[in-house]
């Protein structure tokens, strides 16, 4: 079931992030959020859009997701957003995590892009992953 997919790749990119040094370092703690409470200052990172798609095959049920995660802060330029991006980017490309109730196949960055948001008091990078996951 892609719900259930998606929700376990979450719960187990957010606790390999949260458990990674350096990430937190730059972070400041572990603030990483579905969404960032009312009132967070930057830097911090959030889920953003995610796609599921049926990927089974004859023999397993599976399905392809893209998972994005947004980096946000409020230092001038997007050198601080690329710092913390490369952390994550280190943290789960190619990772094996372990999800509950599927397996992962594969996670790779796929893609990352830079913004500047908020009249350019923000900056944003946001890094787009694909994983391949199969129930168990």
């Amino acid at each position: 079931m892609s719900v259930l997919a998606t929700f376990a790749l979450r719960k187990a990119v957010k606790a390999a992030l949260s458990l990674h040094p350096e990430l937190l370092a730059e972070l400041g703690g572990a603030r990483i959020f579905d969404e960032a409470p009312r009132g967070t200052a930057p830097p911090y990172v959030t889920f953003g859009d995610g796609q599921w798609r049926e990927w089974s095959t004859a023999t397993e049920r599976g399905g392809q997701q893209t998972l994005t995660l947004d980096v946000w802060t409020d230092h001038r330029g997007t050198r601080k957003a690329l710092a913390i991006a490369e952390r994550i980017a280190t943290a789960l490309d190619g990772a094996a995590l372990t999800l509950e109730g599927h397996r992962l196949i594969d996670l790779r960055l796929d893609a990352m892009e830079t913004r500047r948001e908020a009249a350019g008091r923000l900056a944003r990078a946001t890094l787009r992953f694909r994983a391949i996951t199969e129930t168990i």
